[in-house]
């Protein structure tokens, strides 16, 4: 058994209580490689911004475990020696789809689980959830659930349509499960197609997709009726279309690819909704930055000569979603 705390990590807890209280959000950003990690972690360090290093079960396997944690406690070790006295660095697992996988994590020194059940009937939902909870508490470890099912494509997770959450199912939800967060479903999903043209409007000027608004009367009916409880955004990516360009420019094709607008997730941070994840953009930022050197400079096999400047984007993109999104800047002195 690894203890989160003896590698320098934190749970959810205080973090999510100063978020609702200071109308901010904080920064779940998803990671798979120690460039990513580099970059996460010097946004936040330079930004004083609490972080949620977010892995994925596809991830931790990419990754290997043992490592991971390596890179977590290495994580910590680094934040300190850019100034951050004081990190709050959360280790977090994304979308946990069995009580077995969500054990692993805690006993490895992960100080932040999510189980999905969404995609199970309500009362199955609620058992797998409890399983996972009445484990985690024991070690001081939050646990984050789901209610509605969101669209699109991530790693392991997919589903062809979204599910609004019943916001009348809420209350029964925490109160019997004792989960610690709640992501809800209103409209965001995986990927970076977040929507289809169908879906959407084209602007008459740049030919543009224009997404579908956020469901925030179903994000407001939920806070009316768990008041101050901490509330969970998945599949948050804008999908930066400067990135879209610069990938279909040199070679990519993502045609049609679309986000979430920057405009209605910093509304949503300024509500109960205290965690917003981010994991598209980040692949986007690489990839575009990866894909321009490798067409500028053909000869180049240095990994370091196209990493480095991935990394050095993904670090931009991620102070911007921690200063001009979020709001979480200055928040972890």
């Amino acid at each position: 058994m690894v203890s989160y705390k003896d590698l320098g990590l934190v749970n959810t807890r205080e973090m999510f209580a100063k978020a609702i209280k200071g109308g901010y959000a904080v920064p779940a950003f998803n990671f798979n490689n120690m460039e990513q990690l580099q970059a996460i972690i010097k946004a936040a360090a330079e930004e004083k911004s609490p972080v949620i290093l977010q892995v994925s079960k596809g991830a931790r396997n990419y990754a290997n475990a043992t490592l991971l944690r390596y890179m977590a406690q290495g994580a910590v070790a680094y934040a300190k020696e850019l100034g951050w006295e004081n990190p709050q660095i959360c280790l977090h697992l994304d979308h946990g789809d069995s009580f077995e996988l969500c054990k692993s994590c805690i006993d490895n020194g992960f100080s932040s689980v999510m189980i999905d059940g969404s995609h199970l009937p309500y009362e199955e939902n609620v058992a797998l959830t409890k399983q996972v909870v009445d484990y985690a508490h024991q070690f001081d470890v939050t646990v984050e659930g789901e209610l509605g099912v969101l669209a699109g494509v991530e790693d392991e997770v997919s589903s062809d349509h979204h599910t609004y959450t019943d916001p009348e199912e809420v209350i029964d939800f925490a109160t019997r499960t004792g989960c610690d967060s709640l992501a809800i479903s209103i409209g965001t999903s995986h990927g970076a197609y977040k929507f289809t043209p169908e879906q959407c409007t084209r602007d008459p000027k740049t030919g543009k997709l224009v997404p579908p608004p956020l469901a925030f009367e179903v994000l407001d009916a939920v806070m009316e009726k768990l008041p101050g409880f901490p509330i969970v955004l998945h599949g948050s990516s804008s999908v930066p279309q400067e990135y879209v360009d610069t990938i279909n420019k040199y070679g990519g094709k993502l045609p049609d690819a679309i986000g979430i607008p920057e405009e209605e997730l910093r509304k949503a941070a300024k509500s109960a909704v205290c965690k917003i994840n981010i994991d598209s953009d980040s692949r986007l930022a690489m990839t575009a930055a990866v894909r321009e050197v490798f067409a500028t400079k053909p000869g180049e096999f240095d990994p370091r000569k196209y990493l480095g400047p991935a990394r050095d984007e993904m670090e931009r993109l991620y102070k911007h979603k921690i200063e001009n999104v979020l709001g979480s800047n200055g928040k972890a002195e």
